[in-house]
C-alpha cells in the first residue's frame, strides 16, 4: 500500500498481502516492450484483432513454462523501484459502458506493444495473471508466460442490463465473477435509494469485493471510480462507496471520472441527483475529472462531419484499434453514445500510461494529486485529448507537433464545456506519449504560457511526463490535466437546473420518502456547491493582480 508522503509513492508492507501470490514486481522492458496476447485469450473476430482468451491447453503450457523458470523476461533497461497497481471500480450503466470499452482498448494497446506473450510489470498495473485450473484465489501467477488475464476490477449495477451484456460478450473471461455485485431492482434515477437503500444493503459486500481486489495487489496505489451524476445508481451509489473507500482504504488514491449530465438529459431530477453527488465528491475523492456529455457529443458531431465533408483527404480506418468496441460488447447496432464512451476510455488509457510504460519524465497518479491540488476542495481538473482523431476510426493528415500543444488549451478540444484558455490556472499537467523529446515540450510550455494565465503564487505550475509507447496506430497524443476556474460555469450552471425544480419542491416527495433521507440532506449539498463556486470566485478575483517578482533566498557563504 502506499503512503501519501512528499508527492511520491512510498512503499509500506501491505495490509492486504497474500503471501504464496504477492507479485513480484521486477524491472520494466524498454527494448521488447510487447506482449502478444494471442496464446492468452479470445474472440478476434468480435474485437477486429488476433486477441483471445480462455485456451485451456495454452494456460497448462503457459503454467508449466512458468512453474519451471522458462519464459521469464530479463531487462538491462533501469528498474523502477516499485510497480504499483490499480483497481477500476465501475458503477451504474453508464460506469459500466465505459468500463467495458477501457478494458477492450487496453488489451490491444498491451497487445500491440508487446510481442513476447509475458506477463510483464506493465499489464500487471490493471491485470492478474491467473490458472483458472485453480480453485479459489490461489491461482495468481506473478511471472512467466501470460495463461488467463483478470481484469483489476469491481462492476457494480442495481440493475442487471449491462453487466449481463458483458458477461456474454467476448471480454467475459476477463471480469471475475466473484468481483460483481449486481441487482434487479434498479434506483428509479433517485440518488436517495442508491445512496441510502442500496448503500446500507450492499456495503458489507461491496467492502470484501475491495478488500479481495486489494489483496491481489502487492502496491495499490488508487482506486479508479467511473460513474454518471445524473442516474441513481451512479450518482447515489457511486458516491456511497467514496466513503466506504476512505474508511477502509485511507491511504490510497481515489480518481473519480464522473460523467455530468447535459441540459437536455432525459433524467428530469438528474441535478437533483448531482447536487447530492457534488457534496459527496467535494468532501470524499481526491481528484474528479468532470466530464460533460454535451462536449462529447459536440466532439463527435465535428469529426462527423470532417468524416462526411471529405476534408483534408480524411477517410475511414478500417478496423480501428484505437476507438472501436466491438469486442467489448454483444455485436449490436452502434449506439450514439459507444463513440462518446470511447473518449472516457481513451481519456483513462492516457491517464495511466506513465504508470504503465517507461519513459523519459514518468509521472505517477500521486504525483498528479500532490502537484495539481493546491487546496482539498479544489481537486477538479479539466481535461482535454489531442489529437482528436486518435479518438475514431477516422485517418487525417497528421498535425505538426506544435499543433498539437495549441490544441490541448482550445475549448473545442475540452471534455468540458469550458476556455481554460481566458479562465485562471492553478496549475497544469501534459501527459504526452510517443515520439517526442523533452525540449519540444519545453519549447512548447515557453510559447503558450504568455496566453496562459495562472495564480499568482504558481507561475510555474507545470508538471509533465513523457511516456515512450505511443497510441495504437499513431506516433504521438498529448492529454492535459488543468486545475482551472473554467468549471466553475459548469457548476453554475447545475446549481441553477438545481434551483429551479428546488424552490417549487418538484418531485421532493420521491426522495424524502427514502428512510435516511431528509430536506437537510438537500440545503447541505446545495450550500456545499455554493462554497465552492465561492471558492473559485475569489480566485477569480485576483486574475489580473501584477505577478510580484518576489527576490530570491541567498546563501551567506
Amino acid at each position: 500500500m502506499l503512503t501519501r508522503q512528499l508527492g511520491y509513492a512510498v512503499q509500506k508492507p501491505s495490509l492486504y498481502g497474500n503471501g504464496d501470490t504477492q507479485v513480484h514486481l521486477r524491472g520494466l522492458l524498454t527494448e521488447n516492450l510487447s506482449l502478444n496476447l494471442q496464446t492468452c485469450l479470445a474472440t478476434a473476430e468480435a474485437c477486429g484483432s488476433s486477441v483471445t482468451y480462455g485456451s485451456s491447453l495454452a494456460e497448462r503450457r503457459c503454467v508449466e513454462e512458468c512453474r519451471s523458470g522458462r519464459g521469464l523476461a530479463s531487462s538491462r533497461s533501469r528498474r523502477r523501484t516499485t510497480m504499483t497497481q490499480s483497481v477500476v471500480v465501475q458503477v451504474g450503466q453508464c460506469g459500466n459502458q465505459i468500463g467495458c470499452c477501457f478494458w477492450d482498448l487496453a488489451l490491444r494497446e498491451h497487445a500491440a506493444v508487446n510481442q513476447k506473450g509475458i506477463y510483464d510489470e506493465a499489464i500487471s498495473s490493471f491485470f492478474r495473471n491467473v490458472d483458472t485450473r485453480v480453485v479459489g484465489d490461489g491461482g495468481s501467477i506473478s511471472k512467466g508466460k501470460i495463461c488467463s488475464l483478470k481484469a483489476r476490477a469491481v462492476l457494480i449495477d442495481m440493475e442487471e442490463g449491462v453487466v449481463n451484456e458483458i458477461l456474454q460478450g467476448p471480454l467475459r473471461d476477463v471480469f471475475d465473477t466473484k468481483q460483481l455485485i449486481t441487482d434487479i431492482s434498479g434506483s428509479g434515477n433517485n440518488w436517495a435509494v442508491g445512496h441510502k437503500v442500496f448503500g446500507s444493503l450492499y456495503q458489507d459486500q461491496i467492502l470484501e469485493k475491495f478488500r479481495k481486489s486489494a489483496e491481489h495487489c502487492d502496491c495499490l496505489q488508487c482506486f479508479f471510480i467511473i460513474h454518471s451524476m445524473g442516474g441513481g445508481t451512479g450518482s447515489g451509489l457511486g458516491t456511497f462507496l467514496l466513503k466506504v473507500l476512505e474508511d477502509e482504504f485511507p491511504e490510497v488514491y481515489r480518481f473519480v471520472t464522473s460523467i455530468y449530465p447535459s441540459g437536455e438529459d432525459d433524467v428530469i431530477t438528474s441535478p437533483y441527483n448531482s447536487i447530492l453527488a457534488m457534496k459527496e465528491l467535494n468532501e470524499h475523492a481526491d481528484c474528479v475529472l468532470p466530464i460533460d456529455n454535451q462536449s462529447l457529443f459536440d466532439i463527435i458531431s465535428k469529426i462527423d462531419l470532417m468524416v462526411n465533408s471529405g476534408k483534408l483527404g480524411t477517410t475511414v480506418k478500417p478496423k480501428s484499434l484505437v476507438t472501436s468496441s466491438s469486442g467489448a460488447l454483444k455485436k449490436r447496432h452502434k449506439k450514439p453514445f459507444d463513440a462518446m464512451n470511447n473518449i472516457v476510455a481513451n481519456l483513462l488509457l492516457n491517464l495511466t500510461s506513465s504508470a504503465r510504460f517507461e519513459g523519459s519524465l514518468n509521472m505517477d497518479l500521486n504525483e498528479i494529486s500532490m502537484n495539481l491540488v493546491p487546496f482539498p476542495q479544489l481537486h477538479y481538473l479539466v481535461s482535454s485529448l489531442t489529437p482528436l482523431y486518435t479518438l475514431t476510426d477516422v485517418n487525417i493528415p497528421p498535425r505538426r507537433l506544435d499543433q498539437m500543444f495549441s490544441d490541448a488549451f482550445s475549448k473545442d478540444h475540452q471534455l468540458l464545456r469550458a476556455d481554460p484558455k481566458h479562465s485562471l490556472y492553478l496549475a497544469c499537467a501534459l501527459m504526452v506519449r510517443g515520439n517526442v523529446q523533452i525540449s519540444d515540450l519545453r519549447r512548447n510550455i515557453e510559447r503558450l504560457k504568455p496566453s496562459l494565465q495562472f495564480v499568482s503564487w504558481n507561475q510555474e505550475g507545470w508538471k509533465t511526463s513523457l511516456c515512450s509507447v505511443p497510441p495504437v496506430g499513431h506516433s504521438h497524443s498529448l492529454l492535459a490535466l488543468a486545475n482551472n476556474t473554467c468549471v466553475k460555469p459548469t457548476f453554475m450552471e447545475l446549481k441553477e437546473r438545481f434551483m429551479r425544480l428546488y424552490k417549487k419542491k418538484a418531485h421532493l416527495h420521491h426522495y424524502l420518502q427514502v428512510e435516511g433521507m431528509e430536506e437537510s440532506c438537500f440545503t447541505e449539498a446545495v450550500s456545499s456547491l455554493s462554497a465552492l463556486i465561492q471558492e473559485y470566485d475569489q480566485l477569480d478575483a485576483t486574475k489580473n493582480m501584477p505577478v510580484q517578482d518576489l527576490p530570491r533566498l541567498s546563501i551567506a557563504m
